[in-house]
């Protein structure tokens, strides 16, 4: 599905307007366009300070606000390139550790758009370029890059070999974009998918990797002895064991001495932690204290996974009752890892309330299988601007899913009125799409920063 994005600056609004009336509407993967655009503006791409890479199903985005929170707290300035945006397209491009303003935006994605026009760029392809032109003329000490789709043929591969690539959790996603037949490629698609992943990894390049079942590591494995790449694997090379309300990482040549305290919610994100970390650990100097990483773990925050609302508009109508929460989790890896959150912490006494908006390409009945035995009562909305999953169509699949309790609201907020007037009071997850959260909290008046 394609990327949407509006802006309340008119100088970047027009841009915006310009590049939905070029690009073709869709994602298009593939590097020949993007090595077009860049090449016409001079490569910025080949001007960065050291580079991070990071791919993954689930998790890469948490593991970057790692990566960034730890390389601050020692003092370095980093550019950092993510996606998707929650509620300010802003949020997509940060330069030496500042949101990118309105103004240079403008003026980047117009500079790409000059060059572009005749070549029918992506919506992804031409932000790609304008955070590649910003982070080349941008002094920082390092820069931290997200893949947007897959990895091998994402726009962001255009880049030369990083200091080091992280490869985060692996699961089923955009099937339909990354399982297109080729010679010579695996065919069953879990390990298709890791093998697209791993097409990040690039001649001499160090590599860190959560721990995979035997078949996907074996994909990554042969990749990176195709390209002569060092691999540093999790329960192999390095590991996280959880302590307390913390974890302790530890390695094969020498671990952290105290315990790490994230402020992330979460099991799943001690793993991103420890990815963060096993690639600082790969990364040439300078690398960061022991003092350091636990100041930037306990820092990080990646906004719409496991947050927790504060006092807004949206939460108003049940302040002091119920706690709400959002995660843009949107796939059966993210609905595994989410379950094990609310297994051990939000249902642990009673079942959670769920507010639920899925795009139409996202597998519901499998997602909300996983969740059935955690949720007490469902309410399913739409996702206003996107193709999703018909409300009441989320509400007969989960009602099949086994979820009793089930309605539908023609809004977010709706959802939440209809839940605060139904008792008894609950934990409230508003869920399934990175697009619903950010709703949420642009209703909340919580803005990224």
């Amino acid at each position: 599905m394609p990327d949407h994005a509006q802006s309340s600056n008119p100088a970047v609004q027009t841009q915006l307007d310009r590049l939905a009336a070029l690009s073709p509407g869709r994602d298009i993967l593939g590097l020949e366009r993007i090595a077009e655009i860049c090449d016409r503006l001079g490569n910025p791409q080949n001007q960065f300070p050291r580079t991070f890479h990071v791919a993954g199903t689930n998790g890469k985005g948490s593991t970057c606000a790692f990566l960034r929170a730890i390389l601050e707290a020692s003092g370095r300035k980093v550019h950092s390139y993510t996606s998707p945006h929650l509620v300010r397209f802003n949020e997509r491009i940060r330069l030496a550790g500042t949101l990118i303003d309105d103004a240079l935006l403008a003026s980047l994605l117009a500079e790409v758009l000059d060059v572009a026009h005749d070549l029918q760029p992506s919506f992804f392809e031409v932000t790609t370029a304008a955070a590649f032109l910003a982070f080349a003329r941008t002094p920082a000490d390092d820069c931290i890059i997200e893949v947007g789709l897959g990895g091998r043929l994402d726009a962001t591969n255009i880049i030369p070999a990083p200091a080091v690539c992280g490869i985060a959790s692996l699961g089923i996603d955009h099937e339909a974009f990354l399982l297109a037949p080729e010679a010579g490629t695996p065919k069953e698609p879990a390990t298709r998918i890791a093998w697209e992943k791993a097409g990040i990894i690039k001649p001499g390049t160090r590599v860190a990797t959560l721990s995979y079942p035997r078949e996907l590591w074996d994909v990554i494995a042969g990749r990176a002895a195709a390209a002569g790449a060092t691999l540093f694997t999790e329960g192999t090379d390095w590991s996280v064991e959880p302590e307390g309300d913390g974890f302790r990482w530890s390695s094969t040549s020498g671990g952290i001495r105290e315990t790490l305290h994230p402020r992330m919610a979460g099991p799943h994100q001690r793993r991103n932690a420890g990815l963060a970390i096993a690639m600082l650990h790969l990364a040439p100097e300078p690398r960061p204290t022991d003092a350091e990483i636990a100041r930037g773990v306990a820092d990080t925050f990646w906004p719409g996974r496991m947050q927790l609302l504060g006092d807004g508009p949206l939460t108003a109508p049940i302040a002091g009752e119920h706690n709400i929460w959002i995660d843009g989790g949107h796939n059966l890896d993210a609905a595994l890892q989410l379950t094990g959150f609310l297994g051990q912490t939000l249902a642990r006494r009673e079942p959670i309330d769920l507010v639920l908006g899925m795009l139409a390409n996202k597998d519901a009945a499998g997602f909300l299988t996983m969740l059935a035995p955690h949720v007490g009562r469902l309410v399913a909305v739409p996702i206003p601007g996107h193709e999703h999953h018909d409300p009441a169509d989320l509400a007969r699949i989960a009602r099949e899913a086994g979820i009793e309790r089930v309605s539908a609201q023609d809004d977010l907020s709706s959802a939440i009125r209809a839940l605060a007037a139904d008792c008894p009071a609950r934990n409230i997850l508003i869920g399934g799409s990175l697009y619903l959260v950010g709703q949420a909290l642009e209703i909340n008046e919580e803005w990224p920063a």
